[in-house]
């Protein structure tokens, strides 16, 4: 077998692997994950945390951090981070808390999706014609 024959045996295998259902559908599954993860960070970040920072009075854990190095003497992260070490544990318990948040808005709208999904399998499917005409005869025979 030459080696332009395997390129092309192993292009055509490519080919198969790549044209799976499971591929395909792994693809689609990221592009629209990733997608709907914008969307959630936006509501997130654009609708929720304002809310929670006007209950809170404005609170921001982002600039809490603990200098691990004695030349530290800034008094917001960004510049303490330019001085020496420091342990941001603000950042921390910021991303902690806007994770908790997706986690939850992501359970809401799944639980919102598998109550539509039982209501539409608890719905009797309606007959086909078919069965419907045969019912009609059987019916009639009756009487």
């Amino acid at each position: 077998m030459s080696v332009d024959e395997k390129g092309r045996k192993m292009l055509t295998e490519f080919r198969e692997f790549a044209m799976k259902g499971n591929v395909v559908d792994l693809a689609v599954g990221v592009i629209i994950g990733a997608a709907f993860g914008a969307i959630v960070t936006s509501l997130v970040g654009d609708v929720i945390m304002p809310i929670i920072g006007a209950a809170t009075g404005g609170l921001d854990f982002s600039n809490y951090f603990a200098p691990l190095s004695k030349a530290v003497t800034a008094t917001n992260l960004a510049d303490a981070k330019k001085q020496g070490a420091v342990l941001a544990y603000g950042s921390f318990l910021t991303l902690t808390i806007n994770f908790i948040i997706v986690a939850f808005v992501l359970f809401l709208v799944i639980r919102a999706m598998n109550t539509l999904k039982r209501k539409e399998e608890a719905a009797p499917a309606k007959p086909s014609a078919e069965v419907e005409l045969l019912t009609e005869i059987r019916d009639l025979l009756k009487k």
